[in-house]
């Protein structure tokens, strides 16, 4: 994803003025986009009408899209050997794209942004990326499965897009919907999204940046680390912040509101673990809002401010003056650097948790719940996530049971209130010892605490939400002190031991809230610019 320049300012648009500038976008497309949807006789169901609506919802905004209808049975079909509905080609003679399902939910901005790219006729890929695919000699055959609720999703999709759009000849594209297509979803033990096969081989689990996706497409095998050119541009800045969630987007707007040119780095999606909350209900002035609608109105707020790169992960901080920072992408020179880099999901480290998992064991129930409709789970917890996710499962017609290792739940009484109404069965005084399946969840081993006494349950998904573990790689490579807890230690000001280097969020412990990250966010940019204005170990050294 291309930076965004700072001093942008996008205005609050309303819908009929978002319609008006998309079809001026559109209509600016240099070529036609032919789309081809394939159903079954007398087929009509929820996929094919939210397919034949969202392809004829483009078509009235713009004559660069065709749009064909075809059974499975016709010879069109035969021709391009579709044989699932339904099944949406994009421009076939120009690329390999087709669509197993239908673009619901958070992948209509997978489609939007499709549209735009196959009309334009380019990928519009990163340079780095472009030199991975350059030398690229044999076909590769991809799958993306994806889901409707998954807010990663759309960035490996679109991934897979720009490969197959770059390289036509040699790579082919399936965006695979979970919801239209769980029997494929289950061959593949595509449990957790988004997954990524390349050559039926998974080469990746989750949403990668572009570099990553196509490394890992060429090489066969999930890469974790991209090392860029030595020749990659360098940007200079006051203040780097890494992390774009609640306290890293927070920083950023009052970084430059006081004046400081700053930069916003996140290697993954804008939001942390906000874009996976369900619903948050305790933000101040927002009684109830998704957590990723709540997240797309800071990012939103934050790009009228703040110089954003997604999609890039810092590999490198040496610290001095300036301090050297090294990104999957570029270089940066900075004068301080924010750690915000939060904190992921803790893990039980049973038997059977990591080879399971996106098999079954899944720490996502917005991206993976949906999959699991009309079946049974447990979500191993008893906080505030642990009850929203489990009531979450819920309403989407999840069996789902809770497992508490205590006699009371840690949540706020009104989830708890929650829970009972909905008669969501919850296992006092019990943990998980041991995750079973051959190629995916089949049951769990439990043991009740009092008695010591195992028992097996027979269930189709593991769910987990049992707190977090503090990002603090970065922070021990460069020496940054940490707690007891594993968390960075840091003074009052939110300056770490290391001059330059300061930290915000949940990377530094206490409360695991949105508000609390987005407070200690402000705090810390506000510190920075005091900081920069009177330097501290400037005073450090006098006394010295």
């Amino acid at each position: 994803m291309s930076p965004m320049q700072p001093g942008a300012q996008p205005e609050q648009m309303t819908q009929e003025q978002f319609l008006r500038q998309l079809r001026l976008t559109l209509e600016k497309l240099p070529n036609e986009i032919p789309l081809y949807l394939f159903t079954r006789p007398g087929q009509d169901d929820v996929f094919v009408q939210a397919a034949r609506q969202l392809v004829r919802s483009f078509r009235e905004l713009t004559d660069k899209i065709t749009f064909r209808e075809y059974a499975l049975d016709h010879e069109m079909a035969r021709r391009y050997r579709v044989d699932r509905a339904p099944t949406l080609l994009f421009a076939p003679e120009r690329c390999s794209i087709r669509w197993l399902g239908a673009p619901l939910g958070e992948e209509g901005r997978t489609f939007l942004e499709m549209i735009i790219l196959l009309g334009l006729g380019q990928s519009n890929l990163n340079d780095q990326a472009k030199k991975v695919l350059k030398d690229l000699q044999e076909p590769r055959s991809v799958k993306v499965f994806v889901s409707a609720t998954c807010p990663y999703c759309p960035q490996q999709a679109v991934n897979g897009v720009r490969a197959a759009i770059e390289k036509p000849e040699l790579v082919s594209l399936e965006i695979i919907d979970i919801q239209s297509n769980p029997d494929l979803a289950n061959r593949y033990n595509a449990h957790s999204v988004p997954q990524t096969f390349t050559n039926e081989v998974l080469t990746g689990m989750g949403a990668q940046p572009e570099e990553l996706f196509m490394l890992s497409m060429k090489k066969l095998e999930e890469v974790t680390v991209f090392i860029p050119d030595s020749d990659a541009p360098v940007v200079d800045t006051d203040l780097l912040i890494v992390g774009g969630g609640p306290a890293g987007l927070t920083a950023g707007i009052y970084a430059v509101r006081s004046g400081l040119k700053a930069a916003v780095v996140e290697r993954g999606a804008l939001g942390g673990q906000v874009a996976t909350t369900p619903v948050v209900e305790n933000y101040p002035g927002l009684t109830q809002v998704g957590g990723k609608a709540l997240v797309d109105i800071m990012v939103s707020h934050a790009l009228q401010y703040v110089q954003i790169f997604q999609g890039e992960a810092v590999i490198d901080i040496q610290p001095g003056d300036p301090i050297e920072i090294t990104t999957s992408r570029r270089k940066f020179r900075s004068k301080s650097v924010l750690l915000a880099t939060g904190a992921s999901h803790k893990h039980l480290g049973v038997p059977g948790e990591s080879r399971l998992s996106g098999k079954g064991v899944s720490y996502c129930s917005t991206c993976d719940g949906p999959l699991f409709k009309g079946k049974k789970v447990i979500m191993v917890g008893g906080g505030n996530s642990a009850v929203t996710e489990a009531l979450h499962l819920h309403h989407m017609g999840v069996d789902v049971t809770l497992v508490h290792r205590r006699d009371t739940l840690r949540a706020q009484q009104y989830l708890v209130k929650n829970l009972e109404e909905n008669r969501i069965p919850v296992l006092w005084n019990t943990e998980v010892k041991e995750i079973k399946g051959k190629d995916r969840v089949k049951e769990v081993l439990l043991v009740d605490n009092r008695s010591k006494k195992p028992s097996t349950l027979k269930i189709d998904g593991v769910f987990l939400s049992i707190g977090y573990e503090p990002a603090v790689d970065l922070a021990r490579k460069i020496g940054v002190a940490l707690t007891e807890d594993g968390y960075i230690r840091r003074d009052a000001k939110h300056r770490t031991n290391i001059p330059g280097i300061y930290s915000a969020g949940d990377v530094e412990g206490g409360y695991k809230q949105i508000v609390t990250a987005a407070g200690q966010g402000s705090e810390a940019a506000l510190s920075i610019f005091e900081d920069m204005m009177h330097p501290y170990w400037e005073k450090v050294k006098a006394q010295a």
